[in-house]
């Protein structure tokens, strides 16, 4: 997929696509909604994130105005679990790697029970399988462990992350 392609979705209201270089500064302020600051990632890194990993990114934007109403991002790299290191140092990141690390999947409150995140994730590991990942891997506080379930991960238990002073439960979807 470019970044200018588009993926068509059955709800007629938002449409995904891969990232845009230009897109760091709205997907920096959707997971400074979603998230506490302690977890959301900061503009610096966003804009790293994108210029690095965009075939790990996957944003979903609405149909009408264009704009960004949610998103997938990752980091690639060989590790089987995902370390705190992984949201802060973009050097981590490889793109040879077979695992897809998702450091955060944002959907802007209004949008939000509205089936945009499980659609986000279908069409992300879809495309992380074509560019041949093994694994998907994320953290997530226990309330969402579920959803992900829902998504085909599976709950690893608690995770060693302590990330944003959270306690987190690691989960892992094979791709193959």
């Amino acid at each position: 997929m470019k970044s200018c392609d588009y993926i068509e979705c059955a709800d007629e209201r938002y449409k995904l696509r891969q990232v845009r270089s230009d897109d760091a500064q709205a997907a920096a302020a959707i997971e400074a909604i979603c998230f506490p600051p302690s977890e959301a990632c900061t503009l610096p890194i966003m804009k790293e994130r994108i210029a690095l990993a965009s075939d790990a990114f996957l944003v979903a934007v609405e149909r009408e105005t264009d704009q960004m109403i949610g998103f997938i991002n990752a980091l690639c790299t060989d590790e089987k679990s995902l370390r705190d290191e992984l949201f802060t140092d973009t050097r981590l990141h490889d793109p040879t790697g077979k695992n897809v690390m998702i450091c955060s999947v944002s959907v802007l409150p209004q949008y939000q029970k509205q089936g945009i995140a499980g659609e986000m994730m279908r069409n992300f590991l879809g495309w992380q399988k074509k560019l041949g990942k093994q694994q998907a891997i994320l953290t997530c506080v226990p309330g969402k462990v579920k959803m992900y379930e829902k998504f085909g991960f599976t709950d690893l238990g608690e995770s060693k992350s302590s990330w944003g002073g959270e306690k987190w439960h690691e989960m892992c979807c094979v791709l193959k």
